[in-house]
């Protein structure tokens, strides 16, 4: 590693949204970029295509448990064992089906922990180190579904509700250290993991998504709707009274 490099490191580095902001990082500057992954084989395609697009940045890949606790902190305490870490920008997640989390509690159970039990050990693995140093930024990407329960995903919902409410108390255990906490919060976007929503419309473009993200953790902001409509849409969901709320088929 290069100290003149931009220090980032990127879970869940397959996510259509985080590979975006991977080619805007590299697009903009020579980084020194850590891909996080399930699947190694996965994250090497995604880091093959960053080589050609920036040569001289320094791109690896890693593979990685997402759920078991005491590897995540031993991969953290090494990645950080490298040198100081300027980014960390946490994207995996699945969407599940509603459905088959009510009839199964298998994939109930799995679609909790991956997409909030495993988020927030990653993000608190870093977070001591970022707090010892002083500085660097924790991005953590929830969903717009985190902000009311709703019938269709409130399985998915409360996942996303309990990365909220975390990020909100890690926001507040770092400030006025030199560390900075972003709640991305993105709507529907078009990516392969909601591929079956796609002829129902109205999803957002994986790569303006990416630069909401990627602007708002240089600016260093402590929330972002992605697009920015979501922060209107959802303060009116979050405010209606519950007996409208009941009637609506959301």
């Amino acid at each position: 590693m290069q100290d003149n490099k931009k220090r980032i490191v990127i879970i869940g580095a397959t996510s259509a949204i985080a590979e975006h902001c991977a080619r805007l990082w590299v697009e903009n500057t020579n980084v020194d970029l850590t891909l996080v992954a399930r699947n190694a084989e996965k994250a090497e395609r995604v880091a093959t295509d960053l080589r050609v697009r920036s040569p001289q940045s320094v791109i690896r890949v890693l593979e990685a448990n997402f759920i078991a606790p005491l590897a995540i902190q031993k991969l953290v305490d090494e990645i950080v064992a490298e040198g100081i870490v300027d980014t960390v920008l946490i994207a995996h997640g699945s969407l599940p089906d509603q459905d088959v989390c009510q009839q199964n509690l298998t994939e109930c159970n799995e679609a909790l922990t991956v997409n909030s039990i495993s988020p927030v050990l990653f993000a608190e693995a870093f977070a001591g180190h970022m707090q010892k140093a002083k500085l660097g930024t924790l991005a953590i990407i929830g969903s717009v579904a985190g902000d009311r329960g709703r019938k269709s995903n409130y399985v998915y919902g409360a996942a996303k509700g309990l990365v909220t409410r975390y990020a909100q108390g890690l926001q507040h255990r770092l400030a006025n250290t030199g560390v900075k906490v972003l709640l991305i919060k993105p709507g529907p976007t078009e990516t392969p993991m909601t591929a079956h929503l796609k002829q129902q419309g109205g999803l957002a473009k994986v790569e303006d998504v990416a630069k909401v993200i990627v602007n708002a953790i240089n600016q260093g902001k402590p929330v972002v709707y992605a697009p920015a409509k979501w922060a209107l849409i959802m303060m009116v969901i979050r405010h209606l009274p519950q007996f409208i709320f009941n009637t609506l088929d959301i």
